[in-house]
């Protein structure tokens, strides 16, 4: 019998969408033939599963959860193909079964979370609905010592975690809602990437009204642009979303804390979602007969 290798097992698994030890028995059953492994796939309960593991999923849920002693937080990203099956009981139930061993384990690593019975889960909840499941990824935020975290979800659909250096988690939770609704480029404008400043300086040096101008009085108005796009796009200094009239630096600072970082999640975001044209699609069908 030839050896099975991980990396056939990856193969196999990027191939089919199937579980780790369902690949490699599989292809332990084929001798090592990949192509063998699944047609014999094709043949079992993995059937369906393996059919939609192509299908893209951008639909969806996100899921938080916070500690007891609120100082770490997880969030969530579970996938679908449709928003109805995101709703669904049954794909609910699995992704709260999956946050809950996210906090358990403190693991952001997907592929260790799902091996086993989450992943034996996964595979029945896409023979049970017909549509592809897929766990997208995770993340665990700890709080520093005599630090908080909160969290909040918008609709299922956008989360954000938030770390506090003092403060409390009511505040940590109002700056996470503050987050899913502003979404902020970054926590303090010193984290902000050199790419995005060189980008943001581009353009406004392409504006009209920097034509013509000598280079010293330039250099301040992209100067002066540059720090208002980045008190725009940093949360510390946004407008707190609940209080206009305080930014959010000064929103935390009343709780006695301050803003340490942020991580947000929306559902599908970078997933490139396939267009369907219809009508080609009807047209093929058509001329096959």
């Amino acid at each position: 019998m030839a050896a099975i290798s991980a990396s056939l097992v990856k193969q196999l698994r990027e191939r089919t969408g199937l579980g780790m030890m369902e690949c490699k028995k599989a292809l332990s059953e084929a001798d090592g033939d990949i192509e063998q492994a699944i047609e014999n796939l094709r043949k079992n309960a993995g059937l369906k599963s393996a059919k939609k593991a192509g299908r893209v999923a951008a639909e969806g849920a996100i899921l938080t959860r916070v500690s007891e002693d609120g100082r770490t937080a997880v969030m969530l990203e579970v996938n679908s193909e449709t928003d109805f099956v995101a709703r669904d009981e049954n794909f609910r139930s699995f992704a709260n079964e999956v946050v809950n061993k996210v906090l358990d384990t403190r693991s952001e690593d997907i592929a260790t979370l799902m091996d086993g019975e989450l992943e034996e889960a996964r595979v029945q909840l896409v023979q049970k609905i017909g549509e592809n499941i897929t766990v997208r990824r995770a993340s665990v935020v700890e709080a520093p010592e005599g630090g908080v975290v909160g969290a909040y979800v918008h609709g299922d659909r956008i989360g954000a975690v938030v770390v506090l250096t003092g403060g409390t988690v009511e505040a940590a939770r109002d700056v996470a809602m503050h987050v899913a609704a502003i979404n902020p480029s970054v926590s303090h404008p010193e984290k902000m990437a050199q790419e995005e400043l060189d980008k943001e300086k581009a353009i406004i040096m392409a504006q009209p009204d920097m034509a013509g101008k000598p280079a010293e009085i330039a250099e301040k108005m992209v100067q002066g642009r540059l720090n208002k796009y980045l008190s725009e796009n940093s949360l510390i200094n946004q407008p707190f979303v609940k209080d206009q009239n305080v930014s959010v630096a000064e929103f935390v600072k009343q709780s006695g804390g301050e803003v340490a970082s942020f991580v947000r999640f929306e559902v599908g975001e970078g997933i490139e979602k396939e267009e369907v044209d219809f009508a080609k699609e009807v047209m093929e069908q058509a001329q096959r007969g």
